[in-house]
C-alpha cells in the first residue's frame, strides 16, 4: 500500500511539473466561462452562453436519462429472453438463442452505429409528413415528438395528489404481502392499485378544472415545433444499450432460474399452482438471489458504455466536459479527472442502490 501511495505521488507530482513546463497551472476557473455550444437535448433549461458547468451538468443529465432507459428496458428484455431460453417450445428457445448470441457476440459499438442509421433510414423526414394528419405522436427521421403537459394553476396540487398515490400503493402492497403471507388469502391488487392510482388523481383533476393541457406537436416550416423531441440519437443509443445489455442479462436470469431446484417446481404444481404463479411465487424469488450480483455489474457496464454516444452524435457527459469543453479550454487533465470522478460516483450510487436491494431479497436462513 505504501508502494502504490508513493507511486501515484509520484504521478501527480510529475504531471504538475510537466504541466508547469508547457504554461499550464491545475485550475478550474473554466467551468465558469461561457460554454459557448449548444447541445441538442436538454433536460433543463440551457443556452450557449451559459458556463462550462451548466453544460456539464446538462451532460451528466443526458448519461442518467440514457443510463436509467437503458437499464429498465434491458432488465425487461433480460427476464422475458431468459425464460424463452428454458421455454420448452423448440421454436420459442431457439429464437431466445440467436438474440443472445447474436446481440452479445457483436461491439456495442456497431450496434449503436447500426441502430442509428436503421432509425434514420427507416423514419420519414418530416417534410414528408407536409399533407399527412400525424396525430399526438409523430415519428421522423430527427427524433419522436410526443406531446408536452402544459401546467396551470391547480397543477402542482394534482401532481402532489397523484405522488401520494403512488406512496399509498407501496404501503397496501406492502400490507397485502404481509397478510398474504400471515393467512394465505391473495388480494386482487391489481385492480385496488389502479383504483388508488387513478380515482384520487381524476377526482382532483377534474375539481380542480383540469389544470394539466397537452401542447402537440405541429409541423412548422421545415421541422416540427411544440412537443416533447426526443432525438434520433437518443432512441438509436437507447435501444442499442438495451438489446445489447438485455441479451447479457438473459443468460444471467437464465442461470439464476437453473439454479433453484427441480423439486421446488415439482412441488408447486403438487400444490395446485399454475406455471405463471409457481414462476412468480417460487422460482423468481429464489432466483434473484444468483440475479442480482452480476446485474449490478451489467447496469455499471450498461452506463459506462453509453459514453459511445459521442460517436452519434448525443451529447452526454462525455461529449460536453470530455469533448466540447476539454477542446475549447485546453484543460485535459482537469476535464478527464472530472469526467472520471462523474462515472465513479454514478456508478457507486448504482452499487449501492442494488446492494441494498440485493440485502432485502435475499433469503433468510434459520
Amino acid at each position: 500500500m505504501i508502494l502504490l501511495m508513493l507511486g501515484v505521488g509520484w504521478l501527480v507530482n510529475n504531471a504538475v511539473v510537466n504541466l508547469s513546463a508547457v504554461g499550464k497551472d491545475f485550475d478550474f476557473r473554466f467551468l465558469w466561462q461561457s460554454a459557448n455550444y449548444d447541445i441538442n437535448q436538454t433536460l433543463i433549461p440551457y443556452d450557449n452562453q451559459d458556463t462550462h458547468a451548466r453544460a456539464a451538468l446538462v451532460g451528466i443529465l443526458n448519461t442518467l436519462l440514457v443510463a436509467a432507459l437503458g437499464c429498465l428496458t434491458a432488465t425487461i428484455l433480460g427476464i422475458v429472453f431468459g425464460v424463452l431460453r428454458l421455454s420448452k417450445n423448440w421454436i420459442v428457445a431457439k429464437i431466445a438463442l440467436i438474440y443472445v448470441e447474436m446481440f452479445r457476440n457483436v461491439p456495442v459499438l456497431l450496434w449503436i452505429l447500426l441502430t442509428m442509421t436503421i432509425v434514420n433510414e427507416i423514419a420519414p423526414s418530416p417534410r414528408a409528413l407536409r399533407e399527412v394528419e400525424t396525430g399526438a405522436v409523430v415519428v421522423t427521421n430527427r427524433g419522436i415528438y410526443i406531446p408536452a403537459p402544459i401546467l396551470e394553476a391547480g397543477a402542482n396540487i394534482v401532481i402532489a395528489v397523484f405522488l401520494l398515490s403512488v406512496a399509498a400503493l407501496f404501503l397496501v402492497r406492502s400490507w397485502a404481502r404481509k397478510r398474504q403471507m400471515e393467512t394465505g388469502e391473495q388480494l386482487p391488487m391489481f385492480w385496488i392499485g389502479l383504483a388508488i392510482l387513478i380515482v384520487p388523481t381524476a377526482l382532483v383533476y377534474f375539481v380542480l378544472g383540469m389544470p394539466i393541457s397537452l401542447e402537440y406537436p405541429e409541423l412548422k416550416g421545415f421541422n416540427f415545433r411544440g412537443g416533447i423531441n426526443i432525438r434520433d440519437s437518443l432512441i438509436a443509443l437507447w435501444l442499442a444499450l438495451s438489446v445489447y445489455t438485455g441479451a447479457f442479462i438473459a443468460e444471467i436470469v437464465r442461470a439464476g432460474i437453473l439454479s433453484v431446484s427441480r423439486g421446488q417446481t415439482e412441488a408447486a404444481f403438487a400444490l395446485g399452482l399454475p406455471p405463471g404463479r409457481t414462476m412468480n411465487l417460487i422460482i423468481l424469488p429464489q432466483a434473484l438471489r444468483v440475479i442480482i450480483p452480476p446485474l449490478i455489474s451489467q447496469f455499471l457496464n450498461l452506463t459506462k458504455n453509453s459514453s459511445l454516444a459521442i460517436a452519434i452524435g448525443y451529447l452526454d457527459v462525455t461529449g460536453t466536459l470530455g469533448g466540447i469543453t476539454l477542446n475549447q479550454t485546453g484543460r485535459e487533465m482537469e476535464c478527464i479527472l472530472l469526467l472520471m470522478a462523474v462515472y465513479l460516483f454514478i456508478s457507486l450510487v448504482i452499487s449501492a442502490v442494488m446492494n441494498f436491494y440485493n440485502s432485502r431479497v435475499r433469503l433468510v436462513e434459520r
